[in-house]
């Protein structure tokens, strides 16, 4: 097998069918379909099934998944190393990063460091904290800035530094103002959260349930909801209280669309945590971006 052939089979796996991988790659469905029909054919196993609208993993084909992520990202470090011993200090990082952390310290740590190393071109991306972690695991990033430490074995967490959740509300919120020095005084409150990602050990919406326990709202009313945007706006709207990161906030509680409800028993920080592959080459550009991301 060549590595044509792995790179159209990953496509196709993430994107679910074969012609949006052909139009990724740049190929015709037929030759899509050649290179596909050649892997199966060594490996001597169907990869895909044909179902509505598009294609889903066999059994084999997830089992041959990692290990074709792992090629790929392994024959991405090797160019990059190389690349290196040609340009010293220069090139390109690329980073996935959580939105919001742009609001954050983060920003000044990447200030410095683009005016420390201004021959390296450092390539960004923002996506959740589970897109974060896909992309550095496939190698479409060198590095990664999440929430919470990532529990896959081929990554490795490191801290880098944490932020501060707030509970925020409707301006004209009944405690809007006033110090909550009981949780009693928001029995019967709803609240807007996350639901917990199955497969991290934590997670916003892991916190949000941990907080109202520890508060003794453990029976309180929680809607999940997965967008950070719908969140804001039905907690804008009255529907209910939200814990949300400070950074995520900071442009509707400047403009009095949210107000921050000051509660000492739901006070909390998450960690925000840089990810990088287990065996992947990091350059010393990379090295040295790492370093200033965790510093203390």
């Amino acid at each position: 097998m060549n590595i044509d052939e792995i790179q159209t089979f990953l496509a196709i796996a993430e994107l679910g069918g074969f012609t949006q991988a052909g139009h990724r790659l740049h190929r015709s469905q037929p030759a899509i379909s050649r290179r596909l029909a050649l892997l199966e054919g060594e490996l001597g196993a169907p990869m895909f099934e044909r179902i509505r609208g598009g294609v889903r993993l066999t059994e084999a084909g997830r089992a041959f998944l990692p290990h074709a992520e792992a090629a790929v990202a392994a024959l991405k470090d090797g160019s990059e190393a190389v690349q290196e011993l040609k340009t010293g200090l220069r090139g390109a990082i690329s980073l996935a990063l959580v939105g919001t952390l742009a609001d954050t310290h983060i920003i000044d740590a990447l200030h410095r460091f683009a005016r420390r190393s201004r021959d390296v071109r450092l390539e960004l991306r923002t996506a959740s904290s589970a897109e974060v972690t896909n992309l550095v695991r496939r190698g479409e990033a060198t590095l990664g800035l999440r929430y919470f430490a990532s529990n896959h074995r081929d990554l490795v967490s490191q801290d880098a530094g944490g932020e501060a959740m707030l509970v925020v509300s409707a301006p004209d919120h009944r405690l809007a103002g006033r110090r909550v020095r009981h949780a009693r005084a928001l029995e019967g409150e709803r609240w807007i959260g996350f639901p917990p990602v199955p497969e991290e050990r934590d997670s916003s919406g892991h916190v949000l349930a941990r907080q109202l326990i520890r508060a003794g709202l453990d029976a309180a009313d929680v809607t999940l909801i997965d967008s950070l945007t719908a969140q804001k706006r039905l907690a804008q709207a009255g529907f209910g209280l939200a814990l949300v990161p400070e950074s995520s906030v900071r442009d509707e509680l400047r403009q009095g669309a949210l107000v921050v409800l000051d509660i000492p028993a739901m006070r909390t920080t998450i960690p925000i945590t840089a990810i990088h592959r287990r065996t992947g080459y990091l350059s010393p550009a990379a090295k040295a971006l790492l370093a200033l991301l965790t510093a203390g």
